[in-house]
C-alpha cells in the first residue's frame, strides 16, 4: 500500500486495478457498503476514495445507480501540439472591435438556449447570501456609506485584506501599494497607458483574451503576437527573438491559467522573463485573473514574486472568484504607482466603497477559503464532464488544451474546420460558444473554440455538446 492519507492509498489501489484491466470502462464499481466491509474502512473514507477518483476523471456518478468507470478525456484525445518558434510580425489591431461587434450582433439575432461563450461560474457557486448579509450590515454600521465621497485610493481595510491574501502568491506588498479598479479590464487599460504611447509596440501571448486586443486597438498600439504553449505559456525564445527585431515597450502575460489556453508558466520561466525584461527595459504587465482557480490547492507564485525593481505591474480581478456583479479589480503598479494613480483619478476619480466593504468582510472571513476550495472542485468536475462529452461527441482529430485549473476549455477542431462557420449553424440551434477568431488578429486560430465550464453539467449542456459535435461532423463531410 502506498503512503499518504488512507483514502489516497485505497484510490491508488483501484487505479492499479484499472491499469491492469481488472475493471473495464463502463463497469459499475463496488458499492460504498462493499468498500467499507471489504477494506475495513469508514463510510467517510470510502466516499473520499470515490470522490478522489471522480476528481481525477476516472469515475462517473449515475443517480441511484452508483459509480461507473470511465476513461478520462486526456486518455482519449490528443493534446494540442506546441506552436512553432518564429519571429512574429507586428500588427496594428484594426478590426478587432468590428469582429467582436459582429460576434455580439450574431448572438442578438438568435435566442440563445445554451450559452457556452463566457468565462464565469454559475451564480449559485458564489457567496450571494454572505454578500447580502454583509452589505446590509455595512449600511447599518455606516449609515452614510452611500452618501459620502468614497476614498480616492480605496477602502483601507479592503486593501489590507488584499495585501494579506497576496502573500500566498509570493507577493510582498503593503496596502499603500494597492489601487482598486473597476474590474481587471480597467487595471490592464491603466497599466498600458502608464508604460506606452500611441504607436508603441507591445508583446502579447497568442492566442489571448479578446478584451486585451480591444484595449490595444483603442489605445492605438501595435502588437507582436508571441506563440504560446498550452502547457508552459508564452515562448521565451520567440519573445527574445522578437525583442531583437522590434522595439518592444511592454509585454502583457497571464502566467497562471492563461486565457484561453489555461497554460501555467513554470517558475523558472517566470524568473527568466522577469530578469530578461528588467535588463532590456521592457515593462511587464501581469494579468492574474484566474490564478486563484488552480486545481492544486497549493498556492502558486505570481510572476511579480520575481520582481525586484518594480518592473512588473500586477493586475488582478475578483469577478471570477468572488462575484461578477461587483466588478472589483486591483493592481500593484510598482515603479509606475504614482502615474497609474493619477491616470485612474483622471478616468474615474474614485471607486464605489460599498462593494469594497462587502468584499473585505467576505474575503477576510475563514469561510472564503472554503468557498475557493469548493469553487475549484466544482469547476474541475464540470470541466471533466465537458471534456468527456467532447471526447465522446466530437469527431476524431479534435484536440484539447489540458490545464490544471480555470473555468474554460480550449478546443482545436480537425481538418482546419472554421469555428465561425460552425457558430453560424450552432446559433440556429440556440448554442453559443466563443470562436477562436476572437482571440487573435491573425487567422491561426479560426479552427479553434473556447467553451465555458463554469456552470453545473446538465442534460441541456450535454445535448448542446452532442448537437455541436454533429454539426462539426456534418461540416467535415
Amino acid at each position: 500500500m502506498s503512503e499518504g492519507p488512507l483514502y489516497i492509498q485505497w484510490a491508488n489501489y483501484y487505479l492499479k486495478l484499472i491499469e491492469k484491466g481488472s475493471i473495464k470502462t463502463g463497469e459499475r464499481m463496488p458499492s460504498i457498503r462493499t468498500l467499507v466491509k471489504q477494506h475495513n474502512i469508514s463510510v467517510t473514507t470510502a466516499l473520499q476514495v470515490y470522490r478522489h477518483l471522480e476528481d481525477l476523471g476516472w469515475l462517473q456518478t449515475k443517480n441511484r445507480s452508483g459509480y461507473f468507470l470511465q476513461t478520462p478525456p486526456e486518455q482519449i484525445m490528443n493534446l494540442i501540439e506546441e506552436p512553432d518558434i518564429v519571429v512574429p510580425d507586428p500588427a496594428q489591431y484594426i478590426g478587432i472591435h468590428k469582429r467582436v461587434s459582429e460576434f455580439i450582433a450574431k448572438t442578438n439575432q438568435h435566442p440563445v438556449k445554451v450559452n457556452l461563450s463566457g468565462a464565469h461560474a454559475a451564480p449559485s457557486l458564489y457567496l450571494a447570501q454572505e454578500m447580502k448579509i454583509n452589505g446590509s450590515k455595512a449600511l447599518r454600521d455606516q449609515p452614510d456609506l452611500l452618501v459620502k465621497p468614497p476614498s480616492f485610493i480605496g477602502n483601507p481595510h479592503f486593501r489590507k485584506i488584499l495585501a494579506r491574501r497576496a502573500i500566498s502568491s509570493g507577493l510582498a506588498i503593503n496596502a499603500d501599494e494597492i489601487l482598486i479598479t473597476q474590474g481587471g479590464t480597467q487595471a490592464l487599460n491603466l497599466a498600458l497607458k502608464a508604460v506606452t504611447q500611441p504607436g508603441d509596440t507591445v508583446a502579447i501571448e497568442s492566442p489571448t483574451f479578446y478584451g486585451l486586443l480591444q484595449i490595444l486597438e483603442s489605445l492605438d498600439l501595435r502588437a507582436v503576437e508571441i506563440p504560446t504553449n498550452t502547457n508552459t505559456g508564452i515562448s521565451l525564445e520567440a519573445f527574445e527573438l522578437a525583442s531583437q527585431v522590434y522595439k518592444i515597450k511592454a509585454v502583457v502575460v497571464m502566467p497562471n491559467l492563461q486565457n484561453p489556453l489555461g497554460s501555467i508558466m513554470p517558475e523558472m520561466n517566470k524568473r527568466k522573463l522577469a530578469f530578461f525584461c528588467q535588463e532590456q527595459g521592457i515593462a511587464i504587465i501581469e494579468d492574474d485573473t484566474f490564478g486563484s482557480l488552480m486545481d492544486n490547492e497549493t498556492p502558486i507564485n505570481a510572476l511579480k514574486a520575481w520582481d525586484h525593481s518594480g518592473n512588473v505591474i500586477y493586475c488582478a480581478s475578483l469577478t471570477k472568484t468572488l462575484a461578477p456583479g461587483l466588478r472589483i479589480g486591483w493592481m500593484s503598479a510598482g515603479r509606475w504607482h504614482a502615474r497609474v494613480q493619477m491616470l485612474r483619478f483622471t478616468q474615474t476619480r474614485s471607486n464605489e466603497e460599498w462593494p469594497q466593504v462587502i468584499a473585505a468582510e467576505v474575503m477576510g472571513a475563514s469561510k472564503y477559503n472554503r468557498h475557493l476550495q469548493a469553487l475549484r472542485k466544482k469547476i474541475k468536475n464540470q470541466k471533466n464532464r465537458i471534456k468527456l462529452a467532447v471526447a465522446t461527441y466530437f469527431p476524431l482529430g479534435t484536440r484539447l488544451a489540458s490545464s490544471d485549473g480555470g473555468m474554460t476549455l480550449w478546443i482545436e477542431l480537425p481538418e482546419k474546420i472554421s469555428a465561425d462557420m460552425i457558430l453560424e449553424i450552432a446559433l440556429q440551434e440556440g448554442i453559443l460558444f466563443a470562436p477562436g477568431s476572437l482571440f487573435s488578429n491573425s487567422n491561426r486560430f479560426n479552427h479553434c473554440l473556447r467553451i465555458n465550464c463554469g456552470y453545473p453539467y446538465t442534460d441541456e449542456i450535454d445535448n448542446a455538446l452532442k448537437q455541436l459535435g454533429l454539426i462539426i461532423k456534418t461540416a467535415m463531410k
